[in-house]
């Protein structure tokens, strides 16, 4: 299940690195959750090819994550988003001017290491 939902994702971000017939098999095997053979009915094309090609397009999408490393920048910007929420709430609790300088010097090197 967890490599559905990884390839899926890889989807989201590189689908359009695709060609037309890659991006239709793969949106059906991965997000209409089609079986190679209802694929291979829908595309007049053997259970063995829809097969061969999800096999081909998953590595592509692989090294396409490896290459450029879309998905794991944004999740490292999510967190990092998360992290300065959470600072500057702390800062609207009403905390000590100490606390509130070492907030905004822990804000201030966060966004300082993601440049």
């Amino acid at each position: 299940m967890e490599d559905r939902i990884k390839m899926s994702i890889l989807m989201d971000y590189y689908k359009e690195l695709l060609t037309d017939k890659q991006k239709d098999i793969m949106e059906l095997y991965y997000n209409e959750d089609l079986s190679l053979a209802e694929i291979g009915e829908l595309t007049n094309t053997s259970r063995q090819a829809i097969h061969d090609l999800i096999r081909r397009c998953n590595k592509l999408l692989v090294g396409y994550e490896y290459k450029l490393r879309l998905v794991e920048k944004n999740n490292k910007l999510r967190v990092t988003k998360e992290l300065i929420i959470k600072k500057i709430s702390k800062l609207e609790e009403g905390s000590s001017k100490k606390e509130f300088k070492d907030c905004l010097h822990e804000i201030k090197n966060i966004i300082v290491e993601d440049i």
